[in-house]
């Protein structure tokens, strides 16, 4: 089975907004099949606190998503000439900064992220009937968490995405948990983070704290627990951990430290097209600097999936925007 064998920690270099991963700091995740019983995959999602699928989505499904993609980011000029646009390929030639991914530190001074009209249409990019109609609802993703959960016909797909891209060089995703910023409704939201295209080991994926959704649980528990020792209501202690958050929500910017201070390795891997991770809203999880060789633009989204039938985050029912509060 995939799942059975433990491969030695990666030789490949991997850079995070803190510096150069040491090489006892990382493992790989492992993988599942979709194939696999449900109980089994039940079991493995609530020890590990995710369930790293592969070709769950046709990766023809995919591909076709990622080309609508730089297709319409085509004329801003991020891609590079005499590739197609389902490559994704970076034109080396221009300034990584007036490409910057939709990340804590890339915006400017009313906190909209630089980059003009090639962020404008990234934003876009999220309302296209391609991305919300099809790619975000596609059947294969939620049949399969529809299946895992329980959840049945209540599955439902929050419309609020982020669908992100991240140019080579360009700075990481920090490091943080989904429910601080669910934090609106139950903790029992499941998100899909699905990369729209191949990602090599060094090409800027996810990557996720070993047992994180265990130390995630506790951060969240201790704060609550002092909070309401100070006196603190429901709806402010809420308020009050997110003011405590870094910019953006962040527990900390740099991965290679946090992971130091809290003993635990962070688990890494190449993607495919048509890969899904599912994860837990307390699974920490962050993402390596893209140092792609082919400078090959790192595409991926995270989908929210809630019960329905149980009170969720109703800030996640519209399309996402700049500075939505959320």
């Amino acid at each position: 089975m995939p799942h059975a064998a433990t491969p030695p920690p990666p030789s490949t270099p991997l850079y995070v907004n803190d510096g150069l991963f040491d090489e006892d700091q990382v493992g790989f995740l492992r993988p599942s099949s979709p194939s696999e019983p449900l109980d089994d995959l039940r079991q493995r999602f609530e020890r590990d606190g995710y369930l790293f699928l592969k070709g769950l989505i046709p990766r023809d499904d995919v591909l076709k998503a990622r080309e609508a993609y730089f297709n319409l980011l085509a004329p801003s000029g991020v891609l590079a000439p005499g590739t197609l646009p389902v490559e994704g390929v970076f034109d080396g030639n221009k300034d990584k900064l007036d490409f910057p991914g939709m990340v804590p530190g890339s915006t400017d001074g009313n906190g909209r992220p630089r980059g003009g009209i090639f962020v404008d249409l990234a934003l876009q990019a999220h309302a296209e009937p391609w991305y919300k109609d099809e790619f975000c609802k596609h059947p294969a993703l939620r049949s399969f968490i529809a299946s895992l959960t329980g959840w049945g016909e209540n599955t439902l797909g929050l419309t609020r995405s982020l669908l992100r891209n991240n140019t080579p060089h360009n700075k990481a995703i920090g490091v943080h948990y989904d429910q601080i910023f669910l934090r609106h409704g139950e903790d029992t939201s499941m998100t899909a983070w699905v990369p729209m295209g191949d990602i090599s080991l060094d090409g800027g994926g996810l990557i996720y704290l070993e047992n994180g959704h265990t130390l995630g649980r506790e951060l969240e528990k201790d704060f609550y627990d002092r909070a309401k020792q100070t006196g603190l209501t429901e709806a402010e202690a809420k308020d009050a951990f997110n003011k405590n958050m870094m910019s953006g929500g962040l527990l900390a910017d740099g991965p290679k430290d946090f992971g130091k201070v809290y003993g635990r390795r962070w688990l890494v891997t190449d993607y495919e097209a048509g890969d899904v991770v599912l994860h837990t809203p307390y699974t920490i999880h962050a993402s390596t600097i893209n140092k792609d060789p082919k400078n090959v633009i790192r595409l991926g989204t995270d989908l929210r999936f809630v019960n329905s039938s149980r009170p969720y985050d109703t800030r996640w029912v519209n399309i996402y925007t700049f500075g939505d509060g959320v």
